[in-house]
Formats: C-alpha cells, structure tokens, sequence
C-alpha cells in the first residue's frame, strides 16, 4: 500500500527557503570556480618563519666529484593540478601531465604504455617536458663500461611523445560511435624500471628505492604527517608496484628484508614483476586496426641510470635516492617527519611498544612543543623527567666475509662493555642473522648510537629514531670510504662517523671514495679507544649535528 502526504503552507515555506540558499550558494560557487578555473583547492598546511630546522650544504659533498655535472630539469615540469574527475577514456585521450621530476624520479598523470614502449600524450612540444634521458633508461643492468653507459641510453622505443590526435589514430575507435582502444589501469602506480641487480639487496632496495619513492611520493603531494602517534601522512596510497625487470625472487633479498619491509610498510600493495609486464606487453603488441594501449591514472616513476644522470647522485654521493630527497628538500615539500609514517609501519610489525615509539619524538623539545593529543591537550616531554637512554649496538660481522682483525674485534668489544658498565649504558653486541627479523626491528628501534664494519647490517639505520644524539659510526679498512651508509645517515637526521682504524670523519671532512685492496677482506683493523672516544664525546654532546639533510618542519601551534 502507498502513502501520499499533503503538502501544508509550512512545507511550501520550507521549500520556498531552501530553493532560494541553493540559488544564492550556486551564484557563490561559480563566482569562485571561475576564479580557479573550474577547481577550488585549499592549502590545509603551513610553513611559520622559523620552521627551518637545517640547511641542505651548497656545492659537492665531496672533492673527488665528477666535471661538468648534469643540469637540474626542474623548470621543465608542467605542475598541474591533479585532475578531480575520472576523465572519459572511452571518447577521449586525457593529456599526459607530470606533477614533479628530478632525475630518475617522475609522477605522472596520464600515462600511456603499449608494446613496451611509455607514451607522453601531450598537445605540447617535447621540448616543453624534461630529456628522456633524466626520466628512463633501457633498463639493462650497469656496467661501469663506455659501451654499457651508451646501451642504458634510453630511445623513442622506450618513452614517446605522440599528440592526441596521432593517439586516436593509433588506438581510438574503429567506428564513428565506437570506443578507445585504451583500458585504465586505475590508482597509483609505482612503476620501477631498475635492474634486478640493485633490488635484491637490503640496502639497495629499502635504503634508496622505498626511501627515496616515498620522499618523492609524499613530497609532489606536499603531503603533512599528523604530528601525533600514528603520525599518519596525508599523501596518498599507492595501489601497486611495478617490478618491470625482476622476476619474483628478482627484488627479494636473501636474508628476506625487502619484502618483510614493503609488506609492512605498504600492507595493501599489490606487486607485479616482469612476466606481469611481459603479459602487458604483449597484449599491446597487435598493430594497425587491432593496436590498443594501457592507461595509468598516476604513476610514481623511477629509474637509476637516469638518477645517475643527474648532479646529486652522479657526481656527489652515488645514491638515487639522494636526487628524489635533495628535489624535495630545495622544495621545500619534506616535513621533519617525512619518514615517520613509513618507520613506524615497520616497528609496529614487528611489535616494538609505543614507547619506543617515541623516543624521537620526546627528545625532540622543539617538535614537542608543537604536538597534541587528539583532545587537544599538549604531550609533555620527558626529558626533564629522566635522562635519555642511551642505548648501544654494535652489529659483529665477524663471521662475514668482510669483517675487523680478530684481536682488534675482542678489544672493541671489551671497551664498550667497560664504558657500559661505567656509564650505566645499554650494550647489545650481536650477530643479526642469529636474531630473528622481529628481535633486529625491536633492537635498532631502542638504539641509539649503531657501529658496524660497512656492511648490510647497517641499513637498519633507515628504523633508528632520530634523537639529539642518534649516531651510526662505520669502520672501513684504511684508505676506504663509500657514501652509502653516511649520506643515508645525514638524510635521516642523525651524525655518521666513518671510522679508518684510529683516524675518524665526519661531514663535511670527508675522505675520498676509495675500496683498497682489503676493503672487502677480513684483516679490518679498529683502534677501540677512537670508537670509545667517539661515542662519549656525541652523547656529551661536543659532536653535534651540523649541515645535516634535515628538512624543514612544519610542526604548528
């Protein structure tokens, strides 16, 4: 049975009153839309006069830098407003727009890809969009040889530009009412086209890809962090990964970091590897009546040989990630916190408390003084309350193959267990492949000063908690020096000792690139008092941060 009702004086009034807001907010809407072009966007962050906390070091790291360094592309980006709208794929060819680059490191909108080769659809000029070669490669693995540098120089067969027209000539409709020949491959998507020999190995793949994607990732959103446990991002998820040259075991190390990190950090990631790509590919491969192409909304794009065209990672510290973190800090789009979320995926996982959790956060007085509970009320810091704990891990690695003189091993060990013992310290001396993956993750989120021989082991620097006097302090056989563990220290916020028997660095005194013979070997010599020395002087605080990567804060009241 149906039920009518009767409309009443009240109810026309009622209907009268709200027809006439509609009106009056319609006009007001498309006063302010046609000011914006159609889109109203709100900035919900802010950056105070005094929120730098640090200054990015102008010129090289290092002396022993290549010439003639590659030119940045910046002013090539077309920084477009990310559109709001699904747009028609079936009656149009949304143009190809890129919302930020720094070599080796690309987020588009509207990419295309088919038969293997990625297409830019765009009614501008090549010329307007940065060299394909700072955005790609042919995604052979390096090889420091003139021939290989100029093989891993990308071609048309690897990125294109093609106009909208000549993209409906390729794959639009085949009858006048028909449809594109293009199927979207929707959400965000991190297409990485690196060689398998640099994803399967801890270091490589968590301390530069995952580092470097998701500081170039939260920063071309300016995204913020919540200052406030969880300290969840504002930047958005990313759906899938990529793997275009690595089959399943291809990003997967051997101690099984890789995928313990990225299946914590990211738990709804869905990954594809080459033969997904391969089957991609070949369902585009057709030509002529039968060509069709795959459409991706949004795609954070990444590539070494093209990261290794650029100044930053070229000809200063040789890493990738350095080139996605050193553009975004010049940005100004890299909170204090930046890393904050990805970190504490990872800890959680692996169980550490919420304590330990925020260590960093409470020996951080000027950050404290900024962060709130959801109620509002302020969180206290806890420093006046007990002194910081200072807690030290020394990874061995004397059952690796690159390991200290046997006696010069004991000898350390014995100074810090007496300095330790005298200081009230914590000491953990161990072997991580003895730990399991949930002891290693709860252990580095407790340290607070990490010392090791270059090694894997000290990666697990990217979980520590950056506090007033977080350190990491490297020993290299004499005459070695690699920046791999030092500039990912410095881009943490934290002070990285390179330590040559009795002799130590520190930035900006650094010493040359080197790898000597015995580099790798197992007669590394250490000099235990310089370690000792090294260690009270920081938590004395007479070693302090200076000319760190430490990006800005934007931390309000």
């Amino acid at each position: 049975m149906a039920f009518t009702r009767t409309r009443t004086l009240r109810d026309a009034v009622l209907i009268l009153l709200g027809a006439t807001c509609m009106h009056l907010a319609s006009n007001f809407m498309g006063t302010v839309t046609d000011k914006f072009s159609g889109d109203i966007i709100v900035n919900t962050h802010f950056n105070s006069p005094d929120s730098i906390v640090g200054e990015l070091p102008d010129g090289p790291l290092n002396a022993n830098t290549n010439p003639d360094p590659v030119p940045h592309q910046d002013l090539l980006v077309h920084n477009f407003s990310p559109s709001q709208t699904r747009p028609d794929l079936d009656h149009e060819f949304p143009e190809t727009t890129i919302m930020s680059h720094a070599p080796g490191w690309t987020v588009f909108e509207n990419l295309y890809m088919s038969n293997g080769t990625l297409f830019i659809v765009s009614s501008h000029p090549p010329s307007s969009f940065p060299d394909i070669q700072y955005i790609t490669s042919t995604g052979l693995a390096a090889e420091n040889t003139p021939e290989n540098i100029a093989a891993r120089m990308p071609t048309s067969a690897n990125m294109d530009f093609i106009t909208p027209e000549q993209a409906r000539d390729r794959w639009g409709p085949l009858e006048p009412e028909g449809k594109n020949r293009v199927w979207s491959v929707e959400g965000n998507t991190f297409l990485v086209n690196d060689p398998s020999q640099f994803l399967d190995h801890y270091y490589h793949f968590c301390a530069e890809l995952l580092l470097g994607a998701w500081a170039f990732w939260s920063g071309a959103h300016d995204a913020i962090v919540e200052p406030y446990s969880p300290l969840e991002t504002s930047a958005p998820p990313l759906h899938r990964a990529i793997f275009a040259h690595a089959d399943v075991h291809g990003w997967r190390d051997r101690p099984g970091f890789n995928s313990y990190f990225l299946r914590s950090a990211f738990p709804s990631l869905t990954v594809e590897v080459q033969s997904d790509w391969e089957d991609r590919i070949q369902s585009t491969s057709a030509s002529g009546m039968h060509a069709r192409a795959w459409h991706f909304d949004k795609v954070l794009f990444t590539d070494r040989s093209a990261a290794f065209r650029g100044q930053v990672c070229g000809t200063q510290v040789q890493r990738t990630a350095a080139e996605a973190i050193h553009h975004m800090h010049r940005e100004g789009n890299l909170t204090k916190l930046w890393w904050e979320p990805v970190r504490r995926a990872v800890l959680r996982f692996g169980g550490v408390d919420e304590d330990t959790l925020d260590v960093g956060l409470r020996a951080d007085v000027n950050a404290m003084a900024h962060v709130k509970k959801p109620d509002g009320q302020k969180i206290s810091s806890s420093l006046s309350a007990r002194k910081q704990d200072v807690v030290i891990t020394y990874i061995s690695r004397q059952g690796a193959r690159r390991h200290l003189v046997e006696e010069d091993h004991d000898a350390l060990a014995q100074a810090l267990e007496d300095m330790c013992l005298l200081k009230g310290w914590e000491l953990n001396i161990v072997m991580a492949e003895r730990l399991t993956k949930d002891e290693q993750v709860e252990l580095i989120a407790r340290t607070t000063i990490l010392l090791g021989v270059h090694g894997n082991g000290l990666t697990h620097l990217i979980l520590m908690s950056p506090t007033p006097i977080s350190a990491v302090i490297e020993m290299f056989y004499p005459g070695g020096f690699a920046h791999d563990y030092e500039w990912t220290t410095r881009a943490m916020g934290m002070k990285h000792f390179a330590v040559q028997n009795d002799t130590y660095f520190t930035h900006p005194n650094l010493p040359w690139v080197g790898y000597p013979e015995g580099f790798q070997g197992t007669k590394i010599p250490v000099y235990a008092p310089t370690v000792v020395k090294i260690i009270e002087e920081r938590v004395a605080g007479y070693l302090p941060n200076s000319e760190l990567l430490m990006p800005i804060n934007r931390l309000g009241d």
